[in-house]
């Protein structure tokens, strides 16, 4: 499967994504409603921001399959790393919002008494939202997509707003009103939190941050090569889901452009079949003893 088939493939997440949370949203805004439940609203209007995340990835994952072109030599993947971004900035900015209004709740003393069939709604809707996130994160493991995989840890956030939801209102039913509050502001660090590591993972890959235990990996399948006198120099960074690697190594200086080109396709070949690495640059130069 290419690169592009992952793509598309991932597409389907983010449309399983969308369509939950257009329902959900829907849902929990009228029976918060009707069942006087501000936990409830408050958790329907997060759903309806996670629509707008789950079109961000959406528009990646598409432009993300678009093939290079003349301003594009590498192609558009990095636009999948650009649509995480986004859904952890607009995670942070409903965390931030959800902690700030709890703490206002606390503040006033907000005694509420909701209905139990606001309460039963957002366990239903956690239920929902947890099936949502394993499909996602099965199918971004599959597909090697990062962008999807911020979905489904945003679908995991949006399960836990649920079930604080859920606590807060059953709380409620025995003249525990503090418990409302106080399981939202919990919700809202989780949610924060959750922004943080998308916003960390994608800000370093935009900036060609690679781990260096996974380099170290790449340069010592490279010297595995029979025909491989030394490593001398080996760089990766992240184009979207996919590895570009550049290497430089020395070979026997006695052997031909013809074999030396030959030991450059092996190892393409090589890193496609272990590291599943399809973008390798080997640049080839003769061995010299005084170096070693």
């Amino acid at each position: 499967m290419t690169e592009y088939e992952n793509l598309k493939m991932g597409e389907k997440g983010a449309w399983v994504s969308i369509v939950a949370y257009l329902v959900l949203s829907a849902l929990k805004l009228v029976i918060a409603s009707l069942g006087n439940s501000e936990a409830l609203r408050a958790d329907g209007l997060n759903n309806t921001t996670d629509v707008i995340a789950s079109v961000a990835v959406l528009i990646g994952l598409r432009i993300s399959r678009k093939p290079p072109d003349e301003d594009h030599h590498y192609g558009h993947f990095r636009a999948e790393t650009i649509a995480s971004l986004i859904a952890a900035f607009i995670m942070m900015t409903v965390g931030i919002e959800v902690i700030i209004g709890t703490v206002q709740d606390i503040l006033n003393h907000k005694t509420t008494e909701p209905s139990l069939l606001t309460g039963l709604t957002a366990i239903g809707a956690a239920v929902v939202m947890i099936g949502v996130y394993r499909y996602n994160i099965k199918l971004s493991k599959k597909v090697d997509s990062n962008a999807l995989y911020a979905a489904a840890q945003d679908n995991k956030s949006d399960a836990y707003v649920s079930i604080g939801a859920a606590l807060g209102i059953f709380g409620a039913q025995f003249g525990l009103y503090w418990l409302d509050p106080l399981a939202g502001f919990i919700v809202g660090l989780i949610i924060c939190k959750t922004a943080w590591d998308i916003f960390r993972t994608a800000s370093h890959s935009l900036t060609d941050g690679f781990d260096e235990e996974e380099i170290e990996t790449i340069k010592n399948s490279i010297s595995e090569h029979p025909d491989v006198w030394a490593v001398k120099d080996v760089k990766a960074r992240l184009q979207g889901n996919q590895t570009l690697v550049e290497a430089t190594i020395h070979v026997n200086p006695d052997f031909s452009i013809k074999e030396a080109h030959a030991i450059t396709d092996e190892l393409e070949e090589k890193l496609k079949k272990e590291r599943e690495i399809y973008y390798a640059h080997i640049h080839i130069e003769p061995y010299v003893k005084k170096e070693r």
